[in-house]
């Protein structure tokens, strides 16, 4: 498969692989070849700080040359079709990372293009991000198998991709929101009690609860308020669970600043962990292209 759109278009040993490629890329600083004298094409119609740098610096750093273009300059199906443009980009780079709103364009992208296309983020998926999870999960716990996750808020993009790779690794996924996104997930945990889902939480991870672009009414977001991940609530996990959050955060919303930054607080970790982890991807891509 030449294309990275979601965690479960791919087998669980070849995620495993990716996540063990990044951990071990990390504790080596690696700098690789793989993406020498090969052009990568970064494509932003939302704003980005993670997901810019990080693949600016991994591309970087395996000898490649990045291209960033935003959504007013190509304007994706709009100044031209996404098949042209998938069509002119498979001419002229090697590799397409695609940052946007609709899954649904990404997937037509893909389709045309006969180079591989990654997905930086879409409304239904954020893959990339589930990766840099997984490892720092992995380099916290040194193992996957049987750690309990727990996710609290509002069911989204980036619990989906979450949900499909604690699956892939052998991880217990619990989801805590008020109402559930979409068709359920084969051996994911749906318990709406936000103090129940900690119990034996390992790790516990939350995000925004409004998307970027994204408009929420009143009413949702009241309910969403006994998920706020704070200092009462994470009392009822054990003491060695560790927080996650993919950022940006809006403090004082989903996760008070007391949580955010206190020592059960990996947030940061994860944030770097996109560059080793998109590293590894872009590795793994490069040798299959």
């Amino acid at each position: 498969m030449k294309d990275f759109i979601d965690i479960s278009d791919f087998n669980n040993n070849i995620i495993a692989d990716l996540v063990m490629s990044a951990h071990s890329m990390k504790q080596t600083a690696y700098r690789g070849t793989e993406l020498a004298g090969k052009t990568v094409g970064l494509i932003f119609e939302k704003p980005s700080l993670r997901t810019r740098v990080s693949f600016e610096m991994a591309i970087h750093h395996l000898g490649g040359h990045a291209i960033t273009l935003r959504q007013d300059e190509i304007q994706l199906g709009q100044r031209e079709s996404i098949e042209d443009v998938a069509n002119v980009l498979s001419g002229y780079i090697d590799m397409v990372m695609i940052r946007t709103f609709s899954h649904d364009q990404l997937k037509q992208f893909a389709q045309r293009a006969s180079i591989p296309i990654i997905n930086g983020l879409t409304d239904f998926s954020h893959p990339c991000q589930a990766l840099a999870d997984a490892l720092t999960l992995y380099e916290h716990f040194g193992r996957f198998e049987g750690l309990k996750i727990t996710y609290l808020g509002d069911d989204n993009n980036v619990s989906r991709s979450l949900a499909e790779i604690c699956v892939a690794l052998s991880m217990q996924f619990t989801i805590s929101s008020p109402q559930q996104s979409g068709s359920p997930i084969e051996g994911v945990i749906y318990e709406p009690n936000p103090k129940k889902a900690l119990i034996h939480a390992d790790a516990i991870y939350t995000d925004t609860w409004v998307s970027m672009g994204a408009t929420v009414d009143s009413a949702f977001l009241d309910q969403l308020k006994p998920y706020q991940l704070n200092e009462a609530l994470l009392s009822s996990a054990p003491s060695t669970a560790i927080v996650m959050h993919c950022l940006p955060a809006h403090r004082g919303e989903e996760i008070t600043d007391a949580v955010l930054s206190g020592s059960q607080s990996k947030v940061f970790d994860q944030a770097e962990n996109r560059y080793h982890a998109q590293k590894a991807l872009l590795a793994y891509l490069s040798q299959i292209q």
